[in-house]
């Protein structure tokens, strides 16, 4: 058989070759420069990270004649025989199917006689954790007494199944799972030395798909080298991956976000057509929720909040598509559940603001304003259109409410701490929101805010996690907790415009009022708008 699998034809011959694992490979190098060989290793870690491979090399280094900082020469008869597989001094085996505990006693017994042809003996026992509890015992008593020129190497994906009395008697080296940037890079290495096109964002998701395994990276890329004609390309390695499509997660996420079920249950049914397995495009969709969350401008408009329920739901799925043979229904019920989930957020959302409206007529009847027999008061004659804003996203009559218990002190107090406010935010999307804005006038309860834009005034109202986290550092700094009142910049000007105006009114109202009352009435207009608006107000006599 001519042909090669790409993952055997690039394994790893020298410490240099071992992609992601430099500190391993550093120690081992150090160790043989030294001439510090212990009698036992453990190498513990993911599938296909590298730790038989490093078992060979060092097996090679150990005995190669012309060793050359640690490295093996992989040239003399020593090397060629190791990279073979035909030098009887170095012996592997695979403990998942000699697990006995008569596998175990042959080794002790061989490891008695001296190496015949290298400086070394080297036992290579892979996947050791399969070993059976007496093979164990019997194993443990050739790391007690070890027998000189012998060195076992012991590879395990499974740590935790290897007995305390085993590890202590070994030196342990932990394989870290390869990172997506060195997998890209070595697949990108070989695709050029086999002289094939290739397009970056196939191996991207060649790498992704591999979970951390070199060997599962270059087994799929034999199998997308053996489908593609002309190069690899995205298409390919969707396919053979089978990933799902940025362009399928976002149309199936955009009608989740616009409660369109059944437009979302179709977009999963193509998918499910295409052959693609829902743990896949679940595990695809928790990775593009976290995405969302980490983007500063997501796709979607929807809160953080919404999309944490969202991978919480699909985390659950997830466990149950793994038990279940019926995949296609837990994916159906999943995009059910994830949009309910809005609905709820929008019930949360209407129940939040009847609370607040029942709060702000709580404090209106223990203020007085409504009292049994008082006459409505008569309409004010406005001089200038209140401004005109889409879906009327503040109460004029509340912020009249606000500024009529606003205070200079309190003001100023918060203008004194704003920038510190700012940046206790821990999170880019509440310090953005408040950058570029003003503190106008406040009270104990409530701090008028002006924007630049009606979108971002509305975002800030409708934001409660944004008022929650502003009024707890307005209250460890400035020591009381108020609430935004979002206006911007020309509403507020509109508004102070007005407010003014109706103090003058409700002061001046009556014919009958007589000049000596008016007069004092007057100059606490005068001293509120000052406390209120601070410079900006100009006193013009009569």
């Amino acid at each position: 058989m001519s042909y090669q699998a790409l993952y055997r034809k690039y394994r790893s011959q020298r410490f240099d070759e071992m992609v992601g694992q430099e500190v391993v490979a550093r120690t081992l190098k150090n160790a043989i420069i030294t001439d510090q060989i212990s009698h036992a290793y453990l190498f513990s870690g993911p599938r296909g990270t590298g730790k038989t491979s490093a078992a060979k090399i060092f097996a090679k280094a150990i005995n190669c004649p012309n060793q050359t900082d640690g490295e093996p020469c992989n040239t003399c008869e020593i090397c060629q025989a190791v990279t073979n597989g035909s030098l009887e001094d170095v012996i592997e085996m695979d403990a998942a199917s000699n697990n006995g505990v008569d596998e175990i006693r042959d080794i002790r017994d061989k490891s008695t006689y001296a190496p015949s042809r290298a400086k070394y003996k080297v036992y290579i026992i892979d996947e050791v954790h399969m070993l059976t509890t007496g093979a164990f015992n019997a194993l443990l008593k050739t790391l007690e007494e070890p027998t000189e020129n012998v060195v076992f190497v012991l590879a395990t994906t499974e740590i935790q199944k290897i007995p305390a009395t085993i590890l202590s008697r070994v030196q342990r080296f932990a394989f870290r799972a390869i990172t997506s940037h060195d997998i890209t890079q070595h697949l990108a290495e070989v695709l050029t030395a086999e002289g094939v096109t290739f397009d970056e964002a196939a191996l991207a998701l060649i790498a992704n798909a591999a979970d951390g395994g070199m060997r599962d990276a270059l087994s799929t890329l034999d199998q997308a080298l053996s489908f593609a004609e002309n190069g690899l390309t995205l298409d390919v390695a969707l396919l053979v991956t089978g990933a799902i499509s940025k362009q399928a997660l976002d149309a199936y996420i955009s009608a989740i976000a616009d409660q369109q079920v059944e437009a979302a249950l179709t977009q999963l049914d193509t998918i499910f057509a295409d052959g693609k397995n829902m743990i896949r495009f679940t595990e695809d969709l928790m990775a593009h929720f976290r995405d969302m969350l980490l983007a500063e401008t997501p796709a979607v408009n929807v809160s953080k909040a919404q999309v944490f329920a969202w991978i919480e739901i699909a985390t659950e799925t997830l466990q149950t598509l793994k038990q279940t043979t019926q995949e296609k229904i837990a994916a159906d019920v999943m995009t059910m559940r994830l949009s309910e989930t809005l609905k709820t957020a929008d019930y949360s959302q209407m129940i939040a603001d009847l609370q607040r409206q029942v709060t702000e007529l709580t404090n209106q009847l223990q203020s007085g304003q409504f009292q049994s027999g008082q006459a409505p008061q008569q309409a004010l004659p406005e001089k200038k259109v209140a401004p005109k804003t889409s879906g009327n996203y503040f109460s004029k009559d509340f912020v009249f409410k606000a500024l009529s218990e606003a205070t200079n002190e309190a003001r100023q107090a918060i203008q004194d701490a704003w920038d510190e406010v700012i940046n206790s935010f821990d999170s880019g999307f509440g310090k953005s929101m408040l950058q570029n804005t003003s503190a106008v006038a406040a009270s104990q309860q409530f701090v008028v805010v002006t924007f630049k834009s009606e979108f971002t005034a509305r975002k800030a109202s409708e934001n409660q996690d944004l008022q929650v986290q502003f009024g707890n550092f307005m209250s460890s700094i400035v020591g009381f907790a108020p609430e935004i009142i979002a206006l911007t910049d020309d509403d507020w000007v509109s508004i102070r415009t007005d407010y003014a105006q109706h103090r003058k009114q409700q002061v001046g109202g009556g014919e009958e009022t007589s000049q000596a009352e008016t007069a004092p009435e007057k100059n606490g207009v005068v001293d509120q708008a000052q406390a209120l608006f601070g410079d900006v107000v100009e006193v013009i006599e009569d």
